[in-house]
């Protein structure tokens, strides 16, 4: 059994898809850019309105990701993305890096850009990292946490729950991601914050490619809420408790297996 602080994390079960031959692995890149979410998040299902083309197109894979959408494997050609978005393959080549670099899909040389597929290994690693990362960012929080960020914290449960409540699945989403993105925006300590921000993307991808079918992805009401009442009353080791049984509940409902990578892109993107 592993431990986090004194905490401990047990074995879990996680989440993948088949690998193909001559499939790469992650390389560890870019940290996700950090976001002030003290109002509803603003980066939930793209909004139609004018942004550069290649954050169009990050945005919009991105939320096909989270919101399962896009399977673990499933080929993006660049040919294909360009006549979906209408813009150039240079355009399209911009946003898969930036992609790659925030470990939504993998690269390689001479070969079609595919939804990652994080192994078993991978998997437990970034949840044990991110582990470490966001025990620490919480305490740190509650150090400097004012009271109007523990109402911001306390309000994004509220809205995330009444989400669930009236099954807005992807808005719900969106907003659990918020809630972690939240915590790293509070960290005082700004290299641990890019860290935690670039964890909890990996960590959120990894949910939406391996959850089981049923699992409401990180909609674990008592935990967000939980933790938002520890930060607000100053209890940076009672928030990392509870931060460290909702990462292992989440990873314990993953599933590691095969799904079929198959979709239909334009449908998909812009449907």
């Amino acid at each position: 059994m592993r431990t986090v602080g004194n905490s401990p994390a047990p074995f879990r079960g996680a989440a993948c898809l088949p690998p193909v031959k001559g499939e790469p692995t992650l390389t560890d890149a870019a940290t996700a850019a950090t976001a002030g979410i003290a109002e509803p998040y603003e980066r939930e299902a793209p909004a139609k309105r004018d942004r550069p083309p290649d954050d169009r197109i990050h945005d919009d894979i991105t939320h096909a990701v989270l919101t399962q959408r896009l399977p673990p494997g499933s080929r993006l050609p660049e040919l294909t993305l360009s006549e979906i978005f209408g813009v150039s393959r240079s355009v399209v080549r911009k946003a898969l890096v930036r992609l790659a670099n925030d470990h939504v899909i993998v690269i390689r040389r001479n070969q079609i850009a595919r939804v990652a597929r994080p192994s078993r290994e991978e998997t437990h690693e970034v949840f044990d990292t991110r582990r470490l990362i966001e025990v620490e960012a919480l305490r740190q929080v509650a150090r400097h946490i004012t009271p109007e960020a523990g109402r911001d914290l306390l309000a994004l449960v509220d809205e995330e729950c009444a989400a669930h409540e009236r099954r807005d699945h992807d808005h719900r989403i969106h907003l659990s991601v918020a809630f972690h993105e939240r915590i790293a925006d509070l960290c005082p300590n700004r290299t641990l914050a890019g860290m935690l921000q670039s964890l909890i993307l990996r960590t959120s991808v990894i949910i939406a490619l391996y959850k089981v079918p049923g699992m409401s992805a990180c909609f674990r009401g008592p935990h967000h809420r939980g933790m938002a009442e520890a930060l607000a009353a100053g209890d940076g080791d009672r928030a990392g408790e509870i931060a460290v049984t909702h990462l292992n509940d989440l990873e314990e409902r993953l599933a590691l297996g095969d799904r079929d990578p198959s979709v239909d892109l334009k449908r998909i993107l812009t449907g």
